[in-house]
């Protein structure tokens, strides 16, 4: 198994979590509903380049970037590491994974 198809799987559940934890602590129904899409957007794009398709990793990609730079601009309003501190961390590590994932394929 690749190591792309594995960073998208668990960053996928670490969003999910994030947002049950997010409404849990704020009662934020966006956090739930926009970490839950995302969250199985990258689980869904996962299992597509489980299954050799490899426009899933695409789509892992942007959801990667997405909550990057959603992430990004929380954490510069807030400046408070959890949650965007630490998403925007494991969000590079994946994003970096999946770049060099990109180069192989294309070699």
């Amino acid at each position: 198994m690749a190591l792309d198809i594995v960073a998208a799987f668990i960053y996928g559940i670490v969003t999910i979590i994030g947002g049950i934890i997010g409404y849990i602590n704020a009662s934020s129904n966006v956090s739930l509903i926009s970490a839950s899409i995302c969250g199985l957007l990258l689980i869904f794009a996962a299992f597509m380049r489980l299954q050799g398709q490899t426009w899933g990793l695409t789509l892992a990609a942007i959801v990667t970037a997405v909550l990057l730079i959603v992430f990004a601009f929380r954490f510069a309003k807030t400046r408070k590491f959890m949650p965007a501190g630490l998403m925007i961390i494991l969000g590079m590590l994946t994003l970096a994974v999946m770049v060099h994932q990109f180069v192989a394929i294309r070699r």
